[in-house]
């Protein structure tokens, strides 16, 4: 629920939220927008509030638009707070024994006026000031002191006693953090310039209708490194990525259109919005997601017509549909996060425990780990477990601390894991890894130098020759979009079994670009009680249905012993591929063997092993995807493959020429796995030539693709529709030179589609 004050205007109440207290201070139908920094009334009364409440570590102005003060900047206030009651009641500053003592009465009206105004009145409202003044009338003190006789001992005596309790204040003032804070900057300062408070008082901005508080401004000092919008037209964002000194890490700022709404149509968002809470989803409805959310959008968008003619506000058809997925996203939707998976450049969004304390962190494909300038709310964090429990229909309690599901809101797909306590002490926290909408194909790859022309026509090749693959790295490596990519170089005529926990290849892009494709959705390895299938069960199954490309999402658990099995009774005739964790090519052996207990003679089925792993600049500052080794299996070891050189490398990753390199073991044919494929082709048995020179045409026609797209700006040419048509003809040319001649010999398949190339895009006027 939204908070709504129960206080009068200016009032305040304190609730607690993730361990805190958070003080809510009404400015409903307040005539102005609150700040603490540009407001003398506005800060001298929360500090008043603070006084009473000194355990709050979060302030928040109500209005249709909530203002959020952190702790770092509520502790600055605190402190000031502090010292006016200290200077009032400890040292009683006010009181005539502490202004005139031993009875020197001359001054005591002008002095005790000045005291009242710098710490009754202009501590709390203005403490720099408070500061600047302090400091000019002990100066001016310390001028009449000088004028007064040696004689006149008693008033030199008074006229000091004034002093020393001026300078003991001023002592104080400089230890206040907001005056070191500021200290170098109060030159010059006159009383009323609040500017200097608006590097330091920046709220976060939470509108009425969501609990996530957002920081608006851009950090004191930061410089923009890159500005640019995501989001259809209607729902833009702007993203702006900051780089603050003597900081490693990026921030990844961001302002969505929610925040930057008018007070007009936040009123009606939130009038809209609580009429929609009345009508909650039930959870066999968020079975079907698009569904619900069209319907929710439709209702909406009807709903916002209605009461801006009611209120007599003026709606154009585009600030409706705003709205409309506004209102979605923050009431049956997931709120920032939808508005974060737009962005095709993140890779990682973090959520840590215990959530509202920090922000999301993300991990940007530019730009690497990033802090952000949201900080979600606990409200917000469990209306998303509870909704992502119905999506998957998997449990998350403290019996099932941990849930891997997925996100698919339009064309924006994420994978989601979530754990929580007893696994997560402080409470609930998620991470989710942002899929491209689209799948990466081999040419993309090229482009961004994850792989190489030559790497991808052996890939190619490999697949076509259907060999068994297991794409290998770390965590964040790149593997599963390898795995899509190889996918798209299986021919469409042949079909696909697709088997995953959770659902991250992008199987329905496939079916959709014309692929018969089946997904099998198993039970994770780390789900206790669900109805679903195990993963061994289901590659067991998909044996049974028809003869197939078996594609597994990661190989995880007790699911590779079936996995094998399936290699070597003769999936085989079709392509075999997955994913597992490995850094290296024995240490998938070792973790197929010694961790998910494969007999070491069944890992011998596996073919190939493809190594995904970031690489690092020298400075630890940037990382970047790479493949760095392609890698056969030999079949001749017994027990150790490493000890026995039963591992062949095919390309391994140069680092001064950052890229892969072919092996003199491959370029003179001594790969065992090319020579069987080799030895299934007619015409190509015997002759490794034909072999290499199918391989290098395959790897021409790749860097031919990016080069063109390059040249001709047209980075579409690159994804998946494109690269399918690319293959299409390949095979098709392929073998008409092969009727003609007995082999497709490269130089004529190539010149042959090359010319279908510049064709095809004269007709679609590329």
């Amino acid at each position: 629920m939204i908070f709504k004050p129960k206080t009068k205007l200016y009032g305040y109440e304190i609730t607690r939220e993730a361990g805190q207290d958070v003080m809510y201070i009404n400015y409903l139908g307040a005539p102005y927008v609150p700040s603490i920094a540009d407001s003398p009334i506005v800060m001298a009364r929360v500090i008043d509030y603070l006084i009473e409440s000194p355990n709050v570590s979060r302030v928040v102005f109500v209005q249709q638009r909530n203002y959020s003060y952190d702790f770092r900047q509520v502790a600055l206030l605190i402190e000031v707070g502090q010292l006016y009651v200290h200077l009032i009641k400890q040292e009683r500053i006010l009181e005539m024994s502490t202004l005139e003592p031993g009875r020197c009465h001359m001054h005591l009206p002008q002095r005790y006026d000045t005291m009242r105004y710098l710490f009754l009145t202009l501590l709390k409202q203005d403490p720099i000031g408070c500061y600047v003044e302090t400091r000019r009338i002990l100066r001016e003190e310390r001028i009449i002191t000088k004028k007064i006789p040696k004689s006149a001992k008693r008033e030199l005596s008074c006229q000091e006693q004034y002093i020393k309790l001026l300078s003991k204040i001023v002592l104080m003032l400089e230890k206040l953090s907001i005056i070191k804070l500021l200290k170098g900057k109060t030159l010059g300062y006159k009383l009323g310039y609040r500017n200097l408070y608006r590097d330091i008082f920046r709220p976060e901005i939470v509108p009425n209708f969501t609990f996530t508080r957002l920081m608006a401004s851009f950090p004191p000092e930061s410089e923009i490194i890159e500005q640019y919008e995501i989001g259809p037209s209607h729902d833009k964002s702007t993203v702006t990525i900051l780089k603050i000194p003597g900081r490693t890490k990026y921030v990844y700022h961001i302002m969505a259109p929610e925040f930057t709404l008018s007070e007009s149509l936040q009123t009606l968002v939130n009038l809209a919005r609580n009429v929609l809470l009345e009508h909650k989803p039930k959870a066999e409805e968020f079975v079907d997601p698009d569904r619900i959310r069209q319907v929710f959008f439709n209702i909406a968008r009807d709903l916002l017509r209605e009461l801006a003619t009611t209120k007599k506000i003026s709606l154009t058809y585009r600030q409706t549909n705003k709205l409309a997925t506004i209102l979605i996203r923050h009431t049956i939707g997931f709120g920032m996060i939808e508005v974060l998976l737009q962005d095709e450049r993140l890779q990682d969004i973090m959520i840590n425990a215990p959530v509202g304390i920090v922000p999301i962190f993300i991990r940007h494909q530019d730009f690497d780990e990033c802090d952000t300038n949201i900080i979600p709310s606990q409200e917000d964090a469990e209306s998303w477990a509870a909704k992502f429990r119905m999506i998957s229909g998997r449990p998350l309690d403290e019996a099932n601390p941990v849930l891997d599901t997925e996100l698919i809101i339009g064309t924006s797909r994420a994978r989601v894991s979530i754990i929580q306590k007893p696994l997560s002490p402080y409470g609930l926290a998620y991470a989710l890894r942002r899929h491209r909408e689209k799948p990466w194909t081999l040419p993309l790859f090229i482009q961004n130098k994850m792989i190489n022309p030559i790497s991808a026509g052996l890939l190619s090749f490999l697949i076509d020759g259907s060999r068994t693959m297991l794409i290998a790295g770390t965590r964040s490596s790149g593997k599963t979009s390898m795995l899509g990519a190889c996918m798209l170089e299986i021919m469409s005529r042949y079909r696909m079994i697709v088997i995953e926990g959770t659902m991250e290849l992008p199987v329905i892009s496939f079916r959709n670009l014309g692929y018969d494709i089946l997904r099998m959705k198993v039970r994770e390895a780390l789900a206790r009680e669900t109805t679903e299938l195990s993963a061994a069960e289901g590659i067991r199954t998909s044996l049974r249905l028809g003869d197939s490309s078996l594609i597994v999402g990661e190989v995880r658990s007790e699911e590779a012993l079936a996995l094998y099995e399936a290699m070597r009774i003769g999936a085989l005739a079709n392509v075999v591929a997955g994913t597992i964790h490995g850094a290296s090519p024995y240490g998938v052996f070792d973790r197929v063997v010694h961790d998910l207990k494969v007999p070491a003679t069944s890992f011998k089925a596996t073919d190939v092993i493809v190594i995904c792993n970031p690489i690092k600049s020298a400075d630890g500052l940037h990382r970047w995807r790479r493949v760095l080794q392609i890698t056969e299996v030999k079949k001749h070891w017994r027990e150790d493959p490493d000890a026995e050189a039963g591992f062949l490398d095919l390309l391994k990753y140069d680092v001064r020429k950052d890229q892969l390199v072919p092996t003199d073991d491959l370029i003179n044919g001594e790969s065992e796995i090319l020579k069987d494929i080799a030895g299934q082709v007619k015409g190509w048995a015997g002759s490794w030539d034909d072999v290499w020179d199918n391989i290098l045409l395959r790897s021409k026609i790749k860097e031919t693709i990016v080069k063109v797209a390059e040249k001709l700006k047209k980075p579409d040419l690159l994804e998946a529709a494109w690269v399918i048509k690319y293959n299409n003809m390949f095979h098709e040319i392929s073998d008409k030179v092969r009727q003609d001649i007995g082999v497709p010999e490269g130089k004529r398949v190539f010149k042959e589609w090359k010319n279908w190339l510049k064709a095809e895009l004269r007709k679609k006027r590329l």
